[in-house]
């Protein structure tokens, strides 16, 4: 018979794996890098990168990068709060930049952290992500009840 910690760990773990099934679902696989470039837009490269992180962040890191997305819960470690100003002081740039094209595991972090090797051909929508989470920093704090 298994320990209660243990059962709630597994529960938690089947929780995740579906609730990652089911986002992935009918969405088409993400481009390689080798079949995105810097491609003419009608869209500014500062609304991609709102695009890209709704669409690929934000259920992890919250709509406001504080680490409190959807599926945050039931992973471990948890993810990374854009809003903590003492991270900002450690990670410069070319460390986010690494960090979103190579993922997590790429730089000694989570490898949940997925990779993005798409916006590699993309810089100006990179730069543009990487702004995005900088300016999280400055985010009111969130509203408690």
């Amino acid at each position: 018979m298994r320990a209660p910690k243990s059962r709630f760990r597994s529960a938690k773990l089947a929780a995740l794996c579906i609730f990652i099934v089911h986002c992935k679902q009918g969405l088409p696989d993400a481009p390689t890098e080798s079949t995105v470039s810097e491609s003419p837009s009608p869209l500014p490269p500062e609304s991609r990168a709102r695009m890209v992180f709704s669409s690929r962040c934000a259920s992890c890191h919250g709509s406001e990068g504080r680490g409190d997305g959807v599926a945050a819960a039931g992973l471990q470690p948890r993810p990374r709060n854009f809003a903590d100003p003492a991270w900002h002081d450690r990670a410069n740039d070319a460390y986010l930049r690494r960090v979103i094209v190579e993922g997590g595991a790429a730089v000694g972090r989570s490898a949940l952290m997925p990779p993005a090797p798409d916006l590699r051909g993309q810089p100006l929508v990179l730069d543009a992500l990487v702004q995005q989470v900088r300016v999280m920093m400055h985010a009111a704090p969130a509203q408690t009840h």
